[in-house]
């Protein structure tokens, strides 16, 4: 079949300005003054994709809205549903910003501001490559569109809302595009991601802060002791010492680690590119198997004491620390949640009392490498950056890739339209112009090619044409 040139019809400023206009809207999930925020960047969305003939609509939620829209104008051709996030992460420290995070800036040819990448950049490609279809006529598949604002806290509505519309919501193929692409001109389609485990562990010790002078050397010492029970989490040998946490992982195969070894890859320049001198981690595996293939345990955050200028001589009453494990197959994030509530207990040291406060999870899930979808995606994806795509799993986690799976079980198509150094999370978040644009096309494409294919199983809420 002969594809049009959608590069020479996409009008590159005016794909920029909209975009800018949906970064300026400061959708911070995590931040409860950003409520009406949220509202606003949910209805901004709902009238873009009116604008362009979908009948779309916000949902309330316990938490914050979601958009759902849908144009089903091509009966018998398979459904696509597209999911992203219009919720952003919190903007703090403001202070190491060099523009403001909410004001977009394009510097050397990169968007900088909050969620440029994370997701709003990588979503918002796909309702303008939407639209670059709709421009040549209409859509060569059915295509809905599940657009949530809590994805950065845990996404904690979004299961009962896949349950509650679960006929509405099917489709053949679910496409995502929420992460990072292997390299800036390697392709990628990743096929699996990491679950998680995110936990407070709470360590009390007296019952109120004690001199250190009247008190040091006789009573426990929280901050010690939070220091003892983290370092005991892991081994000289960079493994958990959870008991159990390992139990059920599945290997890597060989030919995933044969798969691996041939990307281009330098342990050099990855650790250049966050200014470290090594790279620490899990014996026996190559730095691309720690990150995709197996699980893991960090500490992302740590209080306890006095943090305010000059000195205060005091033992903390308190301490405590926030902590994440990353799940691969074969483990089930409830119930290393289970374990490690169990065992931080066990290693605390006398005097204190420690326990672990669960916060949120998600499954572990891989896909199918063999799938029509994949090779769509392939294709569509060699049609932009003129080469195959790698393919990869990611070190991160998207909870609800598994409440697709196991609510809609929809298969999930990875296109990930970003890159590692987009910084995502951190200060300086920014979207390169051209990957950007190259979203676009990439989407275009990739609905020409998955209305070439067909599920052996038939196309799911095929809609007849005045629907």
């Amino acid at each position: 079949m002969t594809f049009p040139d959608f590069a020479a019809g996409l009008d590159r400023e005016r794909a920029n300005e909209e975009l800018f206009e949906l970064l300026r809207i400061p959708s911070v999930s995590a931040d409860p003054t950003r409520k009406q925020d949220l509202v606003r960047a949910a209805e901004w969305l709902q009238l873009k994709l009116q604008s362009l003939g979908f009948t779309a609509r916000v949902d309330a939620t316990p938490g914050h809205p979601i958009v759902y829209a849908e144009r089903l104008q091509a009966p018998g051709k398979p459904t696509v549903l597209i999911y992203g996030h219009y919720d952003v992460q919190p903007e703090a420290p403001l202070e190491e910003w060099i523009t403001p995070p909410f004001e977009p800036t394009v510097r050397d040819g990169r968007i900088y501001a909050r969620g440029s990448t994370d997701d709003k950049g990588q979503a918002f490609a796909h309702i303008k490559g939407a639209e670059l279809l709709l421009a040549q006529g209409e859509l060569p598949v059915n295509v809905k569109f599940l657009l949530e604002g809590e994805e950065e806290v845990g996404s904690p509505s979004i299961g009962d809302y896949l349950r509650a519309h679960q006929d509405e919501l099917k489709a053949d193929v679910i496409v995502v595009s929420d992460g990072s692409r292997f390299a800036p001109d390697v392709p990628t389609i990743t096929y699996g991601v990491r679950g998680l485990s995110y936990v407070e562990i709470h360590v009390q010790g007296a019952n109120r802060d004690l001199h250190s002078g009247a008190y040091g050397g006789a009573a426990p010492n929280p901050i010690n002791a939070l220091c003892e029970i983290i370092a005991r989490l892991k081994d000289e040998h960079g493994r958990v010492t959870i008991p159990g946490f390992y139990d059920g992982v599945e290997p890597l195969t060989g030919e995933e680690r044969q798969m691996w070894a041939e990307l281009p890859h330098s342990d050099e320049e990855f650790a250049a590119s966050i200014g470290v001198s090594a790279l620490p981690g899990e014996e026996g595996y190559t730095t691309l198997e720690r990150l995709w293939g197996r699980p893991t345990l960090d500490v992302n955050g740590i209080w306890g004491g006095y943090q305010g200028e000059g000195s205060k001589t005091v033992i903390a009453a308190k301490a405590g620390a926030k902590v994440s494990m990353r799940l691969v197959p074969g483990q089930d994030p409830e119930r290393i949640t289970r374990l490690i509530g169990e065992y931080v207990p066990q290693i605390a040291p006398p005097g204190v009392k420690a326990e672990v406060r669960p916060h949120h999870g998600g499954q572990p899930v891989r896909f199918d490498l063999g799938s029509v979808w994949v090779k769509a995606a392939d294709r569509a994806l060699q049609r932009v950056y003129g080469r195959p795509a790698a393919f990869a799993r990611t070190g991160g986690s998207i909870p609800i890739v598994a409440d697709f799976a196991q609510i809609l079980k929809t298969p999930v198509l990875f296109v990930d339209l970003g890159l590692n150094e987009d910084a995502p999370h951190s200060p300086n978040e920014s979207f390169a112009v051209q990957d950007y644009h190259n979203g676009i096309l990439t989407s275009a494409y990739l609905l020409r090619e998955l209305g070439e294919e067909q599920d052996p199983q038939g196309p799911q809420a095929a809609p007849s044409a005045g629907a």
